[in-house]
Formats: C-alpha cells, structure tokens, sequence
C-alpha cells in the first residue's frame, strides 16, 4: 500500500518476511493471488470496523461521519499508485475489489439511511435503496484519475465535501441541526 503494486516484487516480501520465495509460493500461487487475498483481507477488516463505527456511533449522522473519518485515513494511506496498479496490471483483482467493495458500501449506506429515517435524523421521503446505490456511484468518481487527478485534489478533501454534499441531501432540520453540532464539536477537537 506504500510503494504500490507494481514496484514491489515476490523476492522484496520474501525477503521482507524473512523466508524464501519458495516457502512464499507455498501460501500463495502467483502474485496476482497474493493481491486477491490481500484485498480479500482487507475487505474483511472493513466489514468489522464498519460493525465497531455503527456501535460506537450515538446516532446516523455520528455513523456516516466517523465512516467519513475513516475512509480519508485509508485514503490518506493508499500510495496513489495502487488503484493504477489493480486497474492496470490486476483486472481481474480489481473488478472483484470493486464488486465486493460496493456491495458492503451499499448495505452499509442502507442500513445508515434506514436507521437515520427512524432516528428522524434523515428526511422521511427518502428510498434508502435508490439514495444507497447512488452514494455507491458517487463514491467510485471520487477515485476518477480522469475527474480528480491527484495533482489537484487531495482525496481526503474531496471525500469530506462529499460526505457534507451527502449529509445535507438526506438530513431533516433536526439532523442538520444536529450535524453543524457535529461538525462545530470536530473543529473544536481537531
């Protein structure tokens, strides 16, 4: 995740695990699957910090916000060149990356959208199937090289417009009342 993909070879994580690349290819076929069950892994992780935000989150709007935070960390983590490197070199990883990937977004985003329409915290006219699949749509042109090169957008940046453009979409006055709270409490602490 720091260096890339492409750059890292299967001699530099032997020799960063301490064995030997026959030893490796014990565990994993090739390197393309080494990147399929490292992304495997880290979906899986996801799912769980997903599980930990919504029990430690009071409310919806607390919910998506703390979400926010941690998908800029990850963004802020990511070298730029390893979504270029799944797209380009790993096809097959990143179509099942992003399948994967959008399918928990989606019911993650659902499930946040029907707890914050009975929490009154989200307007009541909302279909949260519709609004969770077009989250999941907006979300993907945040890593559009072709929309927001790197070289002019910082990603943590844009995600936070995107959750502040999400939030005030979907909240009713009490939800926006409470998310100005939120968003007033956060400068305070940062």
């Amino acid at each position: 995740m720091r260096y890339g993909i492409k750059s890292v070879t299967m001699d530099d994580i032997a020799r960063e695990l301490g064995i030997s690349k026959k030893t490796l290819y014990q565990f994993v076929e090739n390197k393309a699957d080494l990147i399929q069950k490292i992304f495997n892994e880290y979906i899986k992780c996801e799912k769980a910090e997903m599980d930990e935000i919504f029990i430690a989150s009071a409310n919806a709007i607390e919910e998506i916000l703390n979400i926010g935070k941690y998908v800029i960390q990850q963004l802020r983590e990511l070298a730029p060149t390893v979504m270029y490197d799944l797209q380009k070199y790993y096809r097959e990883s990143w179509k099942l990356m992003q399948s994967l990937h959008q399918q928990d977004v989606y019911q993650v985003i659902k499930a946040n959208l029907e707890r914050g329409i009975k929490e009154g915290l989200y307007r009541e006219d909302l279909d949260p199937d519709i609004i969770a699949k077009l989250y999941v749509g907006k979300t993907s042109l945040l890593v559009d090289e072709a929309l927001f090169p790197l070289k002019h957008y910082d990603k943590g940046c844009l995600f936070k417009e995107y959750i502040k453009y999400h939030i005030q979409g979907i909240a009713s006055p009490k939800g926006l009342k409470l998310f100005k709270k939120l968003q007033v409490a956060s400068a305070i602490e940062n």
